[in-house]
């Protein structure tokens, strides 16, 4: 049961009529796990916070840099040289004391990913990597837990909603197959238009919390495209493939 001041804090969710009451005590009784606190984690992680989601664990093994400020805004000079992950544990406590926040100083494996998945309500992919993506898309296929993708380099940025409960859903595989040969270009090699991380993990904020108060229609089946340079938004239809190895694997 909310206390007053809780009502007051959440008061413009309640407002909603998509939301109100009952989905704001859902998303205090959630638990999101964010992959990632680089740029689209740190634009992701303080809006499930702001919006009371009760348990939020952050896993990630880099410290934060000089060059990380230009686009990864909860972060300050004062946390150069720290772990991101307790850095964003902290940012995020200030602005809502009443949450809780679990920091993994840890790149995400196999062992780790089985074992927290299995606990959370939705999984968020800020990751920056092929494998990692795989790796997730794989343990959430195998757990039934929804996932929000999300991607952005240069000016251009993609995200999407996996969600393996329901059965005309595809999967990350489905749509980029673990088997392709895929060169990995990184930010720091190629640069990032700051605004565009801000874009795109606000929108995988606002889909994971769609999903956890269940309303709307979230981007399942669909690819987002966001193209910052021309202020374009498109989507693409994403079948689910039926030969896919993740997915489907009974049918192959």
């Amino acid at each position: 049961m909310m206390d007053d001041q809780e009502l007051l804090r959440y008061s413009r969710h309640i407002l909603l009529d998509d939301i109100g009451i009952e989905g704001v005590e859902a998303l205090n009784n959630s638990h999101a796990l964010i992959i990632g606190a680089g740029g689209l984690g740190a634009a992701c992680a303080p809006y499930l916070a702001a919006s009371g989601v009760g348990t939020i664990s952050i896993v990630d093994d880099d410290t934060v840099d000089l060059t990380n400020l230009q686009r990864q805004v909860i972060y300050s000079a004062q946390n150069i040289g720290n772990n991101k992950v307790d850095a964003a544990k902290s940012f995020l406590e200030q602005l809502n004391p009443s949450i809780k926040v679990n920091a993994y100083a840890l790149r995400a494996d196999a062992v780790f990913l089985n074992r927290i998945i299995s606990q959370v309500n939705v999984v968020i992919d800020c990751s920056d990597n092929f494998n990692t993506r795989q790796l997730v898309n794989r343990i959430c296929v195998a757990n039934k837990k929804p996932l929000v993708f999300g991607a952005a380099l240069q000016f251009d940025g993609q995200f999407s909603v996996f969600d393996s409960r329901l059965e005309h859903s595809p999967c990350y595989a489905c749509l980029f197959s673990p088997d392709e040969i895929f060169e990995e270009v990184r930010c720091s090699q190629m640069g990032v238009f700051s605004p565009l991380v801000g874009i795109i993990g606000s929108i995988q904020a606002a889909n994971a919390l769609q999903l956890l108060v269940s309303f709307g229609s979230t981007m399942v089946g669909k690819l987002g495209l966001w193209d910052a340079k021309r202020s374009d938004f498109s989507q693409i239809k994403i079948p689910r493939n039926t030969t896919c190895k993740v997915c489907n694997p009974k049918k192959n």
